[in-house]
Formats: C-alpha cells, sequence, structure tokens
C-alpha cells in the first residue's frame, strides 16, 4: 500500500476549520478502522502475521498526521485537547514502531552480514570463510529476537490497556466534530502560513547540514572522527572511549534526524492544504534509509560490547558496523544529491493555494 493519505479537496469557500475537520476526520477513521485488527491480534507471535503488520503501518500513518496537523495548526484547535492529543498519539507511536523497527534491523544486519560472508566466486565478500561469521549472525538473531519479544509483550499489555481505550475514544470523538477555536472560523488562506512556516523550518534546517561531510557517497569520513578523549580517574578507558564513540555517532546523526521529522511535517502540511509534495515523499524514504542504518549500526555497536564474545566474532561485528555507517553516509549523500532540485520549489505549492 502507497503512503498516499485521505484527503478532502480544499474548496475555494471553506474555512480553514472546515478543512483541517475534514482531514482529521479522514485521519481519525483510518485509526479506527485500523485500530481493531492490530488489537485482535496484538495477541499472536511476534512477527508472524502480515496482515497485523499492515494493520499497524495504517495505524501508525493515520497516527503521524493527526499528530502533525495538530502540531502545525496549533492555533486552531482548543490547546488543552491538542497538547494531551499529541502526547498520547506520541506515546502510541513510540509504541507500535519499536516491534517492526526491530523486525527491519534484523533483516538489513543480517543480510548485510550475509553478503558480506558471500563465498561465491563471482560474488565473495571480505568476511568469506571468516571463522566469526556465523556467531556474529547467530548473536544478532538472538538480541534483536529478545528485543523483538520484549516490544511484542510491550505491545501486548499496552493495547488492552485503559490508557488505549481513552485514545480511541479520543479518536472517537474527532471523526465527529474536531474542537475548534474561533481562528479556524477564518478562511482558508489562514491555513498558509502556518503551512509556509513547516516549509521554512525544513529549510532553514536544510540550510544547517553538514554538507560538507555529505559530498561523497562512500567517504568513510564518518568514520574517522571519533578523537579518543581522556578517561576520568577511575573509569575504565574503554568503556569511556565505547561512550565517546556512541555520543559521537549520535551527534553526527541528529541534524539529519531532525530535518526528517521536519520533512514529514512538511509533507503533512501540505497534505491539509492540498497542495503537492514536491518531492517531500522522496527526501522522507532517503532519510527514513539514514535512520534505519544509523539505527542498525548502533545495535552492532551494542553487540560489540557483549562479554566473553570471541575476538573473531568482535571483528565481524566491527566490519559489519563500519558497513552499515557507510550506509549512513550513502544515504546523506542522496538526500543531497535531491534536496537542490526540492528545495527551491517548496514555497510554490503553498503561494498557489486558493485563498
Amino acid at each position: 500500500m502507497t503512503d498516499a493519505p485521505t484527503t478532502a479537496p480544499v474548496a475555494r469557500a471553506a474555512t480553514a476549520g472546515e478543512v483541517l475537520a475534514g482531514y482529521l476526520t479522514a485521519q481519525a477513521g483510518a485509526f479506527l478502522r485500523a485500530l481493531p485488527q492490530v488489537v485482535g491480534e496484538a495477541g499472536s507471535r511476534p512477527g508472524s502475521l502480515p496482515a497485523s503488520a499492515q494493520a499497524a503501518d495504517d495505524l501508525l500513518r493515520a497516527v503521524r498526521r493527526v499528530g502533525g496537523a495538530l502540531h502545525t495548526f496549533a492555533a486552531a484547535f482548543d490547546p488543552q485537547w491538542a497538547q494531551e492529543s499529541r502526547t498520547e498519539l506520541r506515546w502510541l507511536l513510540n509504541l507500535l514502531a519499536q516491534e517492526p523497527g526491530y523486525r527491519r534491523r534484523a533483516a538489513r544486519l543480517t543480510g548485510a552480514l550475509d553478503s558480506l560472508a558471500d563465498a561465491s566466486p563471482d560474488g565473495a565478500g571480505m568476511l568469506a570463510g571468516h571463522a566469526g561469521a556465523p556467531k556474529a549472525r547467530a548473536l544478532l538473531e538472538r538480541q534483536l529476537t529478545l528485543a523483538r519479544t520484549r516490544a511484542h509483550t510491550a505491545v501486548l499489555q499496552e493495547l488492552r490497556s485503559a490508557r488505549l481505550h481513552a485514545l480511541a475514544d479520543r479518536m472517537t470523538l474527532l471523526a465527529g466534530e474536531v474542537p475548534l477555536t474561533a481562528a479556524a472560523a477564518e478562511p482558508v488562506a489562514a491555513l498558509l502560513p502556518r503551512a509556509a512556516a513547516a516549509l521554512a523550518a525544513l529549510l532553514g534546517a536544510g540550510e544547517r547540514l553538514p554538507w560538507q561531510r555529505a559530498a561523497q557517497a562512500y567517504g568513510g569520513a564518518g568514520l574517522h572522527r571519533l578523537g579518543a578523549a581522556q578517561a576520568e580517574p577511575g573509569e575504565v578507558p574503554a568503556a569511556r572511549a565505547a561512550a565517546d564513540a556512541d555520543a559521537a555517532l549520535a551527534a553526527d546523526d541528529a541534524p539529519w534526524l531532525r530535518a526528517r521529522i521536519l520533512v514529514k511535517r512538511a509533507r503533512y502540511a501540505l497534505e491539509v492544504c492540498g497542495a503537492p509534495g514536491g518531492g517531500l515523499a522522496e527526501l522522507d524514504g532517503v532519510l527514513a534509509r539514514h535512520r534505519e542504518a544509523s539505527d542498525a549500526a548502533a545495535t552492532v555497536a551494542t553487540a560489540a560490547r557483549t562479554p566473553r564474545i570471541t575476538p573473531a566474532t568482535a571483528y565481524v561485528l566491527g566490519v559489519v558496523h563500519a558497513d552499515q555507517r557507510l550506509e549512513v553516509e550513502s544515504a546523506r549523500y542522496a538526500f543531497g544529491r535531491q534536496w537542490p532540485g526540492v528545495a527551491p520549489g517548496l514555497v510554490g505549492p503553498v503561494a498557489a493555494l486558493p485563498g
């Protein structure tokens, strides 16, 4: 299924509130249609039902869009209701995203390791025949399966909780009546400054990205910026070095992860207004690949610190970690190639909307 929203067209005579109500009602309907499938199948074996995964994707899609609209067009909604709704939607989003995230990470990492360990004559990888490859694969599978099972257990508990029932009630009311303020009675053109602000925030973030570090597809520069800091008295140097490396990589990724959030907000703002996305969906996909590779690399780094693993296993995990960090750089490069074609046109779709 494509990530296409259900939106009502922006009528020239519509008020801002009517447009917002139409959009949110459609998204609340999608939420309520998907929720029973997710709740009903929550007791199944983790990762076993494609139907459940599809329903969860539909639910997450609706959650993101409602949350994005409440953030961008906050002035049109009752402030307390909007803040409470965003908090609960963020809770559900974080809850539901964990298990599929671990499933995708397992597929990415085992696929990468299998490719690196490929021993076929035409495509032998650098880890072909390495004794640590099978053990590293088993370790990653074991740890990710355990994490996915824990996430599934948490979902199973929360999807039958009073908190979820309260959120479902909130979305049911949203499907029938959106709590709007007097500002929502203004003409639809009142939405445009807020949509423009979302686009401006994205443009500003894009200008501040460290583009010089994304000039090459596989520069490997990210592997050379982790300077070793001095250990504190009584601190184990290796543990301090690992913590410093994790912190450095997290700081390196942060601007791009922030850009992904702003791309999504801009996409949803344009959807509310009925404007074309202007290539934002493609940018979103590239930055999603960036986050997947970044998270996968962090998972491998954690696995490499498992006590009592063999040097051969640790070496293989180091190679896989480097491979994923290079994928991070590749995604940044792809984003940099697409950005110049998208950025200049971000203002145009909003300016062309009916007022």
